[in-house]
């Protein structure tokens, strides 16, 4: 088995040794020192450059190096014929659920507004807490897990997807009840897969229809937000205030105005890392059935996007 991985500016050091340990007989080769083009089979990706998959003759195999693949469907040069497949881990689950509870808590709680008041000195007793009703927009695997955990804890919550659900033990709206999900919450928790539908979600328009003073809280992608329409939002009283973890251009620029905000927190994409320990036994394990005419495991719809 001949495994290419393209993640240009990653450590993949780990990565390597997985699946040196799994199987001595697999070879791996690192992008940008590919030199045996013929021996790849399956190539490992994250923020490839767009079209460089033309180059490996017998590649039968694609594989995300993490949950998401927009970064991989946005290259339109791939070919369709080639199976997809992302990595799914209870880690991966884990991090991102204490994550956005961590966000959730702390505006409920009211951290973010205690901690300004300690640099100003100021003693204030006065509303400790907020009433707080959570609207998780994506309730797959990582959104499901989320409302869980927040439905165990106590706090209301409800859901909103692209396509209906059935047999939820909480209120869920999909498709254009979108305005009617804003109206019943006051936190917003995005966690949708990217999609030619979803990009650009969580703009002025969304921002208008929630509750005045809505908080949100974007662990999916960057290219959901519309940065400048979260600025005005936050100059209109729309929303309260963000905790980002995704952007568009990453690293975050240091010009970029979403530094100098208080209303905003920001974390360098960290809320959910990818564990190579995990990973590399999927990718293995995908390629044999691959190798067997088996059903692959965690393959996305390339109709749907995910």
């Amino acid at each position: 088995m001949g495994i290419a991985i393209i993640s240009p500016g990653r450590e993949v050091k780990k990565w390597k040794e997985n699946f040196y340990v799994l199987d001595k007989s697999i070879r791996v080769q690192v992008y940008p020192e590919i030199s045996d083009k013929e021996a790849v089979e399956a190539v490992l990706l994250w923020q490839h450059p767009k079209g460089i998959l033309n180059q490996f003759p017998n590649l039968k195999l694609i594989c995300s190096m993490g949950a998401g693949v927009d970064h991989i469907l946005s290259d339109q040069s791939i070919p369709s014929h080639i199976p997809i497949v992302r990595i799914v881990d209870e880690k991966l689950t884990y991090s991102m659920t204490n994550y956005a509870l961590m966000g959730i808590l702390n505006y409920h709680r009211q951290i973010f507004r205690y901690q300004l008041n300690q640099k100003k000195k100021i003693w204030d007793m006065s509303n400790p807490e907020i009433d707080i009703h959570v609207g998780v927009m994506g309730v797959g695997a990582l959104g499901g897990d989320l409302v869980d955990k927040l439905l165990y804890m106590g706090i209301p919550v409800s859901g909103y997807g692209n396509s209906p659900k059935s047999g939820l033990n909480f209120p869920y709206y999909f498709g254009d009840q979108l305005n009617d999900f804003l109206a019943q919450v006051n936190v917003i928790v995005c966690m949708l897969p990217l999609t030619p539908q979803t990009e650009n979600i969580l703009n002025i328009s969304l921002f208008e229809n929630c509750n005045k003073g809505t908080y949100l809280i974007n662990v999916a992608r960057g290219r959901h937000l519309v940065e400048e329409d979260l600025l005005e939002a936050l100059d209109k009283g729309y929303l309260s205030g963000a905790l980002l973890d995704v952007y568009r251009k990453e690293p975050l620029p240091k010009d970029h105005p979403f530094w100098e905000r208080n209303e905003i927190t920001i974390t360098p994409h960290i809320a959910s890392v990818t564990n190579p320990d995990a990973a590399a036994p999927q990718i293995i394990d995908n390629y044999k059935r691959l190798k067997n005419s088996q059903p692959l495991i965690n393959q996305i719809n390339l109709t749907l996007g995910y």
